[in-house]
């Protein structure tokens, strides 16, 4: 798994405590160990979770260990980025961004 500082891993069994039982913002990225993308990702990821402590929550979660899950929001393809404010889904995003460019586009949401 493709670890960032301050990024927890969810899984399928955890997934409704961590993500929609948050009372704040979380930011969860459908990631996997084989995509190059994704280890782009996730030093943007470490140094987001950081700045944004105690406004933002930011997960990972296994595509391949965590089939549910992953069907349930319907991802095709990693990384793939989905913000939950209240438990629902607000923005979803594929794709490895800059840092600059993914805290313009959380902007709306914290």
């Amino acid at each position: 798994m493709i670890e960032a500082a301050g990024v927890d891993e969810v899984t399928d069994e955890t997934f409704a405590e961590e993500v929609t039982g948050s009372s704040l913002p979380v930011l969860v990225e459908f990631t996997a160990d084989w995509c190059g993308p994704c280890r782009q990702l996730a030093p943007v990821l470490g140094a987001l979770a950081k700045e944004e402590a105690g406004r933002l929550k930011i997960v990972v979660l296994d595509v391949d260990r965590n089939p549910e899950t992953t069907a349930k929001y319907g991802i095709l393809s990693a990384p793939t980025l989905v913000v939950f404010v209240d438990g629902e889904p607000v923005k979803s995003m594929v794709g490895s961004r800059p840092k600059r460019r993914l805290q313009q586009e959380l902007a709306d949401v914290i």
